[in-house]
């Protein structure tokens, strides 16, 4: 059932044209928040994707393409939701890419990409978003870390270092933050069956000569004991919760949502 605990604020979710961020998107939309899609994709199937979403949940709708690596198209697309939505009162920094090589191997160029993308575009858009937070005395900043952000995983360097840079940036906003009514935390999921995470399936798969859902099995077996992958709805609800008043106090958390990963 619908309900309207964001009715009238906007909601900005980073790479929100498919998994976690779509799934995020999606839940604050229930809640009756407007949403700012960003993400690649089908120009067409985003079309409808944002058209549908609005239909559906009854709220306004938008996308903008920024590329998340390029300081300039994000400050293009922070201006773009201050014009079509008088400002941004919810942040999701979601967008994200992955790359597995040993540190010796690992190409620069992957490495300053992975660091654009899933950390310096969350100072970004914090750092526009910010201003007008303080102005309304009310704002949520959501940066969807990882357990990464928390633990380290061999040949995920660039992954890694972004992600736990990501948990400090969230520490930081929070104490800058601290006596107003704008809160910043992290979501540090395990593993989410995301493209991202089913082409690590699908390589195991092949590289083991095993079924997909065999692949997926070894996968979570190693480091997250539910066996159960975690799903971008649960995500969403988390992100929820943070926006409630209930959550008005949990500032500067790194909560993880992973299956008992870093409970080893």
């Amino acid at each position: 059932m619908k309900t309207s605990m964001l009715s009238g604020k906007t909601a900005l979710v980073t790479g929100s044209t498919s998994g976690i961020g779509l799934g995020i998107a999606r839940t604050l939309a229930e809640q009756g928040a407007n949403i700012v899609f960003n993400g690649f994709g089908d120009a067409a199937q985003i079309e409808k994707l944002v058209q549908d979403v609005a239909q559906e949940f009854g709220v306004r709708t938008d996308y903008h393409n920024a590329d998340m690596s390029k300081p300039a198209e994000i400050e293009a697309m922070m201006r773009f939701a201050d014009e079509k939505f008088g400002g941004v009162d919810v942040l999701v920094n979601n967008a994200g890419i992955q790359y597995v090589a040993n540190i010796e191997d690992f190409p620069v160029e992957k490495w300053d990409a992975i660091i654009a993308i899933n950390l310096s575009s969350a100072f970004h858009t914090s750092r526009m978003a910010l201003p007008g937070m303080k102005r309304k005395n009310w704002g949520r900043i959501i940066n969807i870390a990882s357990v990464h952000g928390l633990v380290g995983s061999a040949q995920k360097s660039a992954y890694v270092a972004a992600k736990h840079g990501l948990v400090g940036l969230t520490k930081v906003t929070a104490l800058e933050t601290a006596h107003t009514g704008v809160t910043c935390n992290a979501i540090c999921p395990g593993f989410v069956l995301t493209p991202l995470v089913q082409k690590q399936v699908d390589d195991r798969a092949a590289k083991d000569a095993i079924s997909n859902e065999a692949a997926k099995k070894a996968l979570l077996t190693e480091k997250q004991p539910s066996g159960e992958f975690v799903t971008p709805e649960e995500l969403g609800a988390l992100a929820v919760f943070f926006c409630s008043s209930a959550g008005d106090q949990v500032r500067g958390a790194a909560w993880n949502m992973d299956g008992g990963w870093t409970a080893q």
